[in-house]
């Protein structure tokens, strides 16, 4: 294993990997003129350490771009972090449209997957039964309907289950006493979720006296299929539990007659999410996601980059693939009206990366940001969705939502997405309400996790080249959309989080 990597040939820093210690002697054929650069202090794996003198003030270069200044001189050799690194971050920015010709192939042509096909068009990867309450005040009752229905369904299943991947509840704590947007938008997520494709039955359950009235909710939910929906109000009916066992068990009728039918990878909508990052994760696995949306969009299919604070530092590489001027004012839009969520509370809007981040390696919000949007490859950026928005084209999109792990999943999943692929250095058990594959960022995480992890990208500071990495990942992802279980769901780690108090224009 090599023992350091430097990302771009214009960097002045270079990225340890493997703790490095003082008197330490580094010689790569990465480094210029054959030099030799002695290590002055511990250096922590996915940490930075300066191959040329660095005066105060001057900018820290890594992947070719700043990642803050200095603030005070730094010695080659020394490490180099928040101890002597500020952001260049400022408030608000003004754009200007400068686009890059966005060029992409793949020379690996796209996969045979099994799907289950929806009335609508709509493809899902797994034929789920899903109970979404519209207020929190009836979780419990949809947890006993649930386990109410599993009694009465388990000998069916045992004799069959080919159709069936199981009955699930998407709690959450809202509906009541909520006013204007915020009501609005725990309406939509909710609504969202009805229409899920991965969704081949719901049952949504209500109490009756909540702000989020069901007739309310009916009425601007849109089309949906009338045989796999149904809505009870708790306090109508007697028996809200044989009432809402009834319920499943009719909807449980119908998806008895589905079967995975042959379809397309490209068929799919993948979003790209990353949390727990570490000093690698812009090395490995967020490039290798880069490498996959590039193949998926390549091959006519959709992906969705989402965690707008997380591209902060980074946003100006995000629009100059914009499609065109008005995507570009989209963007822009998305970026700078986050930003002033912040200033409205008084907050920096560069108060990240968390500690976290910062113990595995990431200085500043421009170095977490430059290695987040590596997610997105070199595509084009066809469209810019609000949070609670779903998804109109095929293509790299972008999607408004917090870096909040939880709440990034679940928008991703209310946008449409079949599945999430999250990058993770330091290691999460997080699981949204889709599928949500954890890929590491270095191979020491896996080993160690292994019920947590689904991917090692690690691979690719151990020998192992880009495109036979990429392979190996497209075959788990075509195994995933056949039915494989991720580790979330085999944990039974199911989170549905809605984002409150959001970005207001």
């Amino acid at each position: 294993m090599k023992k350091i990597i430097k990302i771009n040939g214009n960097d002045n820093v270079i990225i340890a990997l493997e703790t490095l210690y003082p008197g330490d002697k580094i010689n790569s054929e990465l480094l210029k003129d054959n030099q030799q650069i002695t290590v002055l202090q511990e250096i922590p794996s996915g940490h930075k350490i300066a191959i040329k003198p660095i005066l105060q003030g001057e900018n820290i270069i890594k992947y070719g771009f700043p990642i803050g200044h200095a603030s005070q001189a730094i010695q080659v050799g020394e490490h180099v972090h928040t101890h002597n690194v500020k952001t260049n971050l400022g408030e608000l920015d003004e754009y200007e449209y400068e686009p890059v010709a966005s060029h992409i192939s793949s020379s690996l042509p796209d996969r045979d997957v099994n799907l289950y096909r929806r009335k609508n068009g709509d493809v899902g990867i797994r034929n789920e039964l899903w109970i979404i309450p519209t207020v929190s005040c009836v979780n419990g009752i949809a947890e006993q309907i649930r386990k109410r229905f599993l009694s009465e369904i388990a000998k069916d299943i045992e004799l069959d289950h080919a159709f069936f991947d199981g009955v699930h509840l998407l709690s959450h704590p809202y509906g009541c006493s909520q006013l204007g947007a915020d009501h609005q938008t725990t309406k939509t997520i909710l609504q969202d979720m009805v229409k899920h494709p991965n969704a081949g039955g719901v049952l949504v359950i209500g109490l009756g006296c909540e702000n989020n009235q069901l007739s309310a909710f009916k009425e601007s939910l849109g089309e949906y299929d009338h045989e796999r929906v149904r809505f009870m109000i708790s306090q109508e009916v007697e028996d809200e539990i044989q009432q809402g066992v009834k319920y499943l068990l009719e909807i449980y009728q119908v998806m008895k007659l589905d079967r995975r039918q042959t379809g397309k990878l490209s068929e799919l909508k993948f979003g790209l999410e990353c949390g727990g990052s570490d000093g690698l994760s812009g090395i490995t696995a967020n490039p290798l996601l880069g490498k996959f949306s590039d193949y998926v969009i390549a091959n006519g299919g959709t992906s969705v980059l989402t965690e707008v604070p997380e591209m902060f530092g980074a946003e100006t590489i995000l629009m100059s693939h914009c499609i065109n001027s008005q995507i570009f004012e989209k963007t822009v839009n998305m970026v700078n009206n986050f930003k002033k969520y912040f200033m409205t509370y008084n907050q920096p809007i560069y108060e990240n990366p968390s500690p976290g981040n910062k113990a595995g390696g990431i200085t500043t919000l421009e170095d977490k940001s430059l290695g987040c949007t590596q997610k997105a490859g070199n595509s084009n950026v066809i469209d810019v969705l609000e949070y609670g928005e779903r998804l109109k084209k095929s293509g790299l999109n972008l999607l408004s939502a917090p870096g909040n792990d939880a709440v990034a999943t679940g928008a991703l999943a209310a946008a449409g997405c079949q599945m999430v692929l999250f990058s993770t250095g330091r290691g999460t058990p997080y699981g949204g309400v889709v599928p949500t594959v954890k890929i590491s960022t270095n191979s020491t995480l896996a080993q160690k996790k292994k019920h947590w992890i689904d991917f090692d990208a690690g691979q690719l500071v151990n020998g192992t080249p880009m495109e036979k990495l990429l392979e190996q990942f497209i075959h788990l992802i075509v195994q995933l959309a056949n039915g494989k279980q991720t580790c979330n769901e085999l944990n039974e780690f199911r989170d549905l989080s809605i984002f409150k108090n959001g970005v207001t224009e």
